[in-house]
């Protein structure tokens, strides 16, 4: 019994500093998202979570939801520019509940036909641990086509 204060304190401390770079990084997207909406004369709306969206075409089709399964095409790339990847100008098909919280949370803003930019923090993209060719904690860009929303 007496071991388990001194673990409980541990795992406070690790979860404590843990917290505070997850704040820190937040902090840091948010600046550097402002910093190129300005230098790029965007109208970007921000949702509260650190996503911000560009409406191009509104799109006058079907709306989707976080739950729905969407044909997309797609151009990811860094802030420098560079392409990380991208779709056939067809799209691709997948559930929302199955890609990043960005695109979760973002691409329901658009109706079919819509078309427009998703800015993601490293939060809502793949965080700390980067996946791949991203590093981690990177801001990316992405524009957007909602092509269909599959019934």
């Amino acid at each position: 019994m007496r071991y388990l204060l001194p673990i409980f304190v541990i795992a406070l401390a690790f979860s404590s500093c843990k917290k505070k770079k997850a704040e820190e990084q937040a902090i840091a997207d948010e600046t550097t998202i402002q910093n190129y909406i300005t230098e790029n004369g965007l109208n970007a709306i921000p949702t509260g979570t650190g996503l911000y969206y560009v409406i191009d075409v509104q799109g006058a089709g079907l709306p989707c939801t976080s739950e729905s399964t969407v044909v997309v095409a797609y151009s990811g790339y860094f802030l420098s520019g560079t392409v990380f990847d991208e779709s056939e100008p067809t799209g691709v098909e997948f559930g929302l509940a199955n890609v990043i919280a960005g695109w979760t949370e973002g691409i329901p803003y658009f109706k079919e036909g819509g078309t427009g930019k998703l800015l993601v923090p490293s939060a809502l993209g793949y965080g700390p641990d980067g996946n791949n060719t991203i590093p981690a904690n990177s801001v990316l860009i992405f524009d957007i086509e909602l092509i269909s929303v599959v019934q």
